[in-house]
């Protein structure tokens, strides 16, 4: 396994809506760098949830990285609202996005960090073009819309190949594995080539403690 700095990085999507201030200082408490906020618009995906107001709620709370990821149509319509309210990366997904190069230009000149993500059934070469807008690539594990999926396995080969599409482009970019992920799994992502871990129900949905959860998921990769 390559020894490589793997993050984890707890999705909020997964907490007790009624304390999710809470659900993210005790993930800034139990060491990570980041927090993934899942935004859905009940058309993208099949659910709807969290706007712009949570990551303005949870903004001051946290001095840890907010990643938005937009799980919405015509995400560029909203990107000068997350960034406005606190966002410290925004994630697109290729799928969403018709004009997906602009988008990603878009973020960066609101001075946030772009990410672009793909779907389980999307090709990784449809992002080839945009690879060196981007300041992370995230492969979605799981279809978009629920947590406490199961594992899609051939993702795996898809983050081998973003890493090689990477490397040939000369970008030293993280990518990040979103859905799915338990200490079964997390050694397979990482493995592959993945470093950053998008991880919900393993972190929030058990009986042990976010920071026992986030320990043992490192522990799981050699971390």
């Amino acid at each position: 396994m390559q020894h490589l700095r793997v993050e984890i990085e707890p999705s909020i999507l997964s907490a007790d809506f009624a304390r999710l201030g809470e659900a993210a200082k005790e993930a800034e408490a139990a060491g990570v760098s980041g927090i993934q906020i899942d935004v859905m618009d009940g058309r993208f995906v099949p659910n709807i949830n969290f706007g712009p107001g949570v990551v303005a709620a949870l903004r001051p709370l946290v001095n840890i990285t907010l990643d938005v990821h937009l799980m919405i149509i015509e995400p560029e319509r909203y990107l000068e609202t997350f960034a406005k309210a606190g966002a410290d990366r925004i994630i697109v997904h290729q799928e969403a996005s018709i004009h997906l190069h602009r988008a990603l230009e878009s973020i960066n000149e609101l001075g946030v960090e772009a990410g672009v993500t793909l779907n389980p059934g999307t090709s990784p070469t449809a992002i080839e073009e945009v690879l060196e807008l981007a300041d992370m690539v995230q492969v979605m594990g799981v279809n978009p819309g629920f947590g406490g999926q199961k594992f899609i396995h051939n993702q795996l080969e898809k983050i081998r190949y973003i890493k090689k599409m990477l490397d040939e482009q000369g970008i030293d970019i993280p990518i990040a594995l979103d859905g799915g992920l338990d200490m079964t799994t997390a050694p397979l992502v990482v493995e592959a080539g993945a470093t950053v871990l998008v991880a919900g129900s393993s972190v929030y949905n058990t009986k042990d403690s976010v920071a026992n959860n986030v320990r043992a998921l490192l522990q799981s990769i050699g971390s």
